[in-house]
């Protein structure tokens, strides 16, 4: 297990953090944790304020694909795909790779990229509907913090259990400073879970998960 950027190569988003905080409400955050419509394609306040496919997740699939030693033939996972970007930029990484997705979002799924229709699944993290040990690798995005504790814990043990060895990469929402976290804590709008670096740490060790991790920081 190791901290690792394995976004690194990724544009940073353009967040005007303080809009948010004076529009943020409850109903905001209700609609959102729907992931539908207005999460991924309405309004900013809502969510992505539109989720369009640019090709920005072609470079980070690269570093994957370089890091996990992937190779056409082999299965990889992305755990919360949405739209199915980073599925198709790991095909195009490396033709012949076997790339899925899976993702709640019923709306993302129906609004996917052509490429990856038939690779992406409805489901939740919490049960992953694959065999054990079916991926050399899977990957878990800004996802696994829109779980309560319990169920991310179950969820951390999923990914475990379908991927190879400890082939696995999951990016979640955390903060170093208390500066860093009440920045944090006026931009968020779906995670449940959130911590410390130290306090993912011992999740992660609760859980059992022994891949790889990072940390999406706002600023």
């Amino acid at each position: 297990m190791a901290e690792v950027n394995l976004l690194a190569r990724l544009p940073k988003s353009k967040r005007n953090v303080k809009a948010r905080e004076h529009a943020k409400t409850d109903e905001h955050i209700k609609i959102s944790r729907q992931y539908g419509e207005m999460y991924f394609d309405g309004p900013r306040e809502y969510g992505y304020g539109g989720y369009r496919y640019d090709g920005r997740w072609v470079p980070i699939a690269e570093d994957m694909v370089a890091h996990f030693g992937l190779k056409p033939g082999m299965r990889v996972l992305d755990v919360g795909a949405a739209k199915g970007f980073l599925v198709k930029d790991f095909m195009i990484a490396c033709p012949g790779l076997e790339a899925f997705g899976l993702d709640v979002s019923e709306y993302a799924l129906k609004h996917c990229e052509p490429e990856v229709v038939g690779r992406l699944h409805l489901g939740n993290a919490v049960s992953l509907p694959f065999p054990d040990h079916s991926f050399d690798a899977v990957i878990s995005l800004n996802t696994l913090h829109n779980l309560k504790k319990p169920e991310l814990i179950v969820a951390l043990r999923e990914i475990m259990r379908v991927t190879k060895g400890s082939n696995a990469f999951v990016q979640v929402d955390s903060y170093r400073t208390e500066e860093e976290r009440a920045i944090f804590l006026d931009w968020v709008l779906t995670a449940h879970t959130h911590d410390y670096p130290d306090g993912w740490l011992k999740l992660f060790e609760e859980a059992g998960y022994t891949g790889d991790y990072y940390w999406t920081l706002i600023s």
